[in-house]
């Protein structure tokens, strides 16, 4: 039968990647587009509810950033400001579930020794950064990447964060880390 279930499945499968995919482009906000100020701002009736004070971190609360370090060759600084007027944490996920490519199967590991050992809470326009490895420099084939995947809880479709500025950079997702989320640039900076 050219019409079985079993084939119609991973049709399926695909537009439901693609579907996912699309949401995930649109929920992370990234330092490039628009402004706070120069965007509408929904009425009274359409805003969501805030947040509780102590609050999980989501995505449409963060403004991300990803850029490379200077001087220091395999590494990426991404730092999340919270744009909302209330205080978020990130208790459940201490650290950024990144994907840093299309070859990548599991999210990047912790740099274990980077925990800070106390839960990273965010008021209203503070940053938290972390630091990402992007390659243990061992392995000659490495994809190159101007965006990467990133959630801030497990079993959650991830956002799209695109570097900054300049070129593409390369990744060996098989050996590339990720700090804990830090109140620092510079402990990001020390793995």
């Amino acid at each position: 039968m050219p019409n079985s279930p079993a084939q119609r499945q991973p049709a399926r499968r695909r537009r439901t990647l693609i579907a996912a995919a699309g949401l995930g482009l649109t929920a992370c906000q990234d330092g490039g587009g628009s402004r706070a100020h120069d965007r509408p701002r929904p009425s009274a009736a359409s805003r969501l509810p805030a947040p509780a004070p102590g609050a999980a971190c989501t995505p449409e609360m963060l403004r991300f950033h990803a850029r490379t370090v200077r001087h220091r060759t395999h590494r990426l600084l991404l730092s999340v400001t919270n744009n909302s007027d209330r205080r978020c944490d990130f208790a459940a996920q201490p650290y950024p579930l990144l994907r840093l490519g299309v070859r990548q199967r599991a999210v990047a590991p912790a740099i274990g020794p980077s925990n800070p050992g106390t839960v990273v809470t965010l008021a209203p326009g503070h940053t938290a950064f972390a630091g990402i490895t992007t390659s243990d420099g061992t392995r000659a084939r490495r994809e190159r990447i101007s965006q990467f995947g990133l959630a801030l809880a497990r079993h959650t479709v991830p956002c799209q964060v695109g570097l900054d500025s300049g070129p593409a950079v390369r990744v060996d997702p098989q050996t590339a880390r990720v700090t804990y989320w830090q109140t620092r640039r510079a402990a990001a900076l020390k793995w």
